[in-house]
């Protein structure tokens, strides 16, 4: 990846697109008040420098039958990074863990999971995560509901045309 000065045109894009990464080109650059070439090579560049790491659709997990959210929180008996890096492995070929953080402390590995129902979740966490190589131990809590989500970064600083 290319080492990138951001600007606060750059900072202008990023915002704007976080908040709608469908937008097309030119309407980008008329928001920032560029032409279309110049903000077109501005965005490649945030990409290529991997400022821009991708852009997807958010999807209503429980419309399309993911009905549960759970945090699972995984201590490990053996820290030796080939020991972390299996488990992240592991957790990377596992489609119910949709993100997985390493952290400092008594835990090892905080994972957001998704799952239909209690019996599937059930089912996932006897037969593929708490035998999973290394574990010690897994504690979860259930979600009751999501009052916030906001993914990317703030961008308090930057006027949005």
């Amino acid at each position: 990846m290319a080492q990138l000065s951001i600007d606060d045109l750059d900072r202008q894009i990023l915002a704007l697109l976080q908040g709608d990464g469908r937008m097309t080109n030119v309407e980008l650059a008329s928001r920032i008040g560029l032409t279309a070439p110049p903000c077109l090579r501005r965005v490649r560049s945030l990409e290529d420098a991997g400022v821009i790491q991708g852009y997807n659709a958010r999807l209503d997990q429980a419309a399309l039958g993911y009905g549960i959210t759970i945090f699972a929180m995984v201590s490990l008996r053996s820290q030796a990074e080939a020991d972390l890096q299996a488990f992240e492995n592991h957790v990377a070929d596992l489609p119910e863990v949709r993100e997985c953080y390493m952290l400092n402390g008594e835990i090892d590995f905080l994972l957001k999971i998704v799952a239909r129902d209690l019996q599937s979740f059930q089912n996932f966490l006897t037969s593929k995560l708490t035998p999973a190589p290394n574990v010690i131990s897994v504690k979860t809590s259930l979600t009751i509901r999501r009052s916030k989500y906001e993914p990317g970064v703030p961008f308090e600083d930057v006027d949005l045309p």
